[in-house]
């Protein structure tokens, strides 16, 4: 497989997971949806034994949060870093077109 092809499939798996996240983003967002509806109707404060039980259910839901958002953004950032890989314009190929996909697209992209 040739340098460009291998750019193409690398950009074409990234397409496809970033359609994946999205998807378990959108089904994240359902599922709070539905659970804010649960909460909102279901718990009060006549729910807990004390103000501080009160706050801690909300917390420990909050953090599940925080967590998916940082794990996404992590996931995020490692296809962003393999994105400038694949699109580097300073690397030299080996057919001397210039780096990534500069040849590819014939210098589409370019400052210059």
């Amino acid at each position: 497989m040739e340098r460009p092809e291998s750019f193409l499939w690398m950009l074409r798996a990234s397409a496809k997971m970033q359609h994946d996240i999205s998807l378990i983003l959108e089904a994240k967002a359902n599922e709070a949806e539905k659970s804010r509806d649960w909460i909102c109707i279901h718990l009060n404060h006549q729910c807990y034994d004390s103000h501080e039980d009160q706050l801690k259910k909300p917390l420990e839901m909050h953090e599940s949060f925080v967590e998916l958002i940082d794990g996404l953004t992590k996931m995020e950032n490692a296809l962003a870093k393999n994105l400038k890989v694949v699109l580097n314009k300073n690397e030299e190929s080996d057919d001397g077109l210039g780096g990534g996909l500069g040849g590819l697209f014939g210098g589409l992209g370019d400052d210059s």
